[in-house]
């Protein structure tokens, strides 16, 4: 019983932490597309 509750601990810390990443992968990417669309208008003008 202590091994399944150790593993389904550490399976939902692996979890968390990958959406988390994820979740921190997807703000990189949309910070850096606003900002080569705020250069793109400045450089349009």
């Amino acid at each position: 019983m202590k091994i399944i509750s150790a593993l389904l601990l550490a399976l939902s810390a692996l979890s968390l932490s990958a959406c988390n990443t994820v979740e921190g992968v997807g703000k990189d990417l949309k910070a850096g597309g606003e900002a080569i669309e705020r250069t793109a208008e400045e450089n349009k003008k």
